[in-house]
């Protein structure tokens, strides 16, 4: 669906985020599509590369803002296009880490490229300093609902988690 000028004149700071968020990993997934790689995929990949390759899938998940359980499908789909690999923690016989294959690394290498070109293309024509303002704005927003988010809980387990 297209938005006139008006009405995305009329959308709220949250809407504007969330669409934006949307139109950019629409171009990215269209950039990547040729790798053979989903946004769950290619993000996982990328966020593990982020992180360093052995993270635990419980710390990959928290990185990501997902599930476990999500998590673990496009792990399994990783492992069947022989991207990653899970091997059991020396540390911990019950916790999994997660390593890129040869393979998946130099997906990632190709990943990279497309994914600055796509950052590149999307902040064309914004100003340093304008992008500094966006970033710092986020931060805030991020700061505040995270604060939010942990008074929420706090009420939540005072009350016994009951909520009705």
């Amino acid at each position: 669906m297209t938005l006139s000028q008006e009405q995305l004149k009329q959308l709220s700071v949250p809407e504007r985020l969330g669409r934006v968020a949307r139109q950019w990993q629409s171009v990215a997934d269209r950039e990547l599509a040729p790798l053979g790689l989903t946004y769950p995929r290619w993000s996982a990949m990328w966020k593990l590369v982020r992180i360093g390759d052995g993270a635990s899938q419980k710390q990959l998940a928290e990185a990501l803002e997902i599930e476990l359980a999500s998590l673990m499908r496009t792990l399994t789909q990783l492992e069947q296009q022989s991207l990653v690999v899970r091997r059991v923690s020396p540390d911990d016989g019950r916790a999994k880490r997660v390593y890129l294959t040869d393979a998946g690394h130099a997906l990632v290498k190709k990943m990279e490229a497309k994914i600055l070109k796509v950052r590149r293309t999307l902040m064309a024509d914004i100003a340093d300093e304008d992008i500094e303002t966006v970033k710092h704005v986020l931060a805030i927003i991020s700061r505040n609902a995270h604060q939010m988010c942990s008074e929420q809980k706090k009420h939540d387990d005072k009350q016994g988690g009951d909520t009705q």
